[in-house]
């Protein structure tokens, strides 16, 4: 079994290019969020459990996504006590599913099992969170996001879950997970001497060697939000211009009040449709 942990090479001091997507991170600047670094301690935390228990601790996989540049953060994870540590060559900016993707194709194409995948809950520069959800859709595991807390116990790891209107849920966690952690819960261990000499080559594989037809797939299923089709309106009637402005305006118009009814669903389901077409939302 392995544990992995994904890294997003970041640049932690963004301007309006790298934000807009315009530009790969300034190398000066670039590296991994909070969270992320936390999802590393993780990975590390769960073979230090396991070593802990007299168990050979499993091995510590690194992944990132991106051009060469992103060697730095997989540098910084095997310094910390990483094991093996894979980039897989995507342009910077790629489309979160696309990355998923990528990462997925490449755990099956170059590791035989994998136990844990620690992420953080969100990236520094965009923050939507998406890359883990994906993630655990291409390899048909579970996922247990927005980690505030993770402890680990024999066989299984216990996680405490933030929920809306600051509820919580206590998760217990067995077997294969994509694992999203806040930066809060684990602060990333200092790179001993040791960690910074005689490091592991990193691996470099090529992006369409795992993921030509996943990211393929996984662009023809892009899905946008949903927009409703903008209101008509009638021209605005009158002689001269202040006419039709008060008729644009509804000025003089009498107040409009809002309508409380209480129906059945079916009934009630009825009149919101009614009110939509009245509204013009609908034809």
């Amino acid at each position: 079994m392995i544990a992995v942990a994904c890294l997003k090479w970041v640049d932690t001091w963004p301007d309006a290019a790298t934000v807009l997507g315009d530009g790969a991170p300034d190398g000066r600047f670039a590296g991994v969020s909070a969270a992320d670094r936390a999802a590393l301690e993780w990975a590390l935390r769960t073979r230090d459990a396991q070593v802990a228990e007299g168990q050979a601790g499993i091995p510590v996989v690194a992944v990132t996504v991106g051009p060469a540049g992103a060697d730095a953060v997989l540098r910084d994870a095997l310094a910390c006590g990483a094991d093996r540590a894979i980039r897989i060559d995507l342009p910077f900016g790629t489309p979160s599913r696309s990355v998923a993707a990528a990462i997925a194709g490449s755990l099956r194409y170059l590791l035989d099992a994998v136990s844990t995948i620690w992420c953080g809950d969100h990236s520094f520069d965009r923050g939507t969170g998406s890359v883990p959800a994906y993630l655990a859709g291409e390899l048909g595991v579970a996922q247990a996001l927005g980690l505030v807390a993770v402890e680990h116990e024999v066989g299984t790891i216990s996680a405490l879950r933030r929920l809306d209107g600051g509820r919580r849920e206590r998760l217990s966690i067995v077997g294969a997970a994509v694992l999203s952690v806040e930066g809060s819960t684990a602060m990333l261990r200092r790179a001993p001497l040791r960690g910074l000499l005689g490091r592991p080559a990193i691996e470099v594989v090529a992006g369409d060697v795992v993921t030509s037809a996943a990211v393929a797939s996984a662009n023809s299923l892009e899905s946008r939000p949903y927009r409703p089709r903008a209101r008509t309106y009638a021209p605005p009637s009158g002689w001269t211009a202040l006419e039709r402005v008060k008729a644009l305006t509804a000025a003089g118009a009498a107040v409009a009040h809002g309508e409380t009814v209480t129906l059945e669903p079916d009934a009630a389901a009825d009149r919101i449709l009614a009110a939509l077409r009245e509204w013009d939302y609908l034809p």
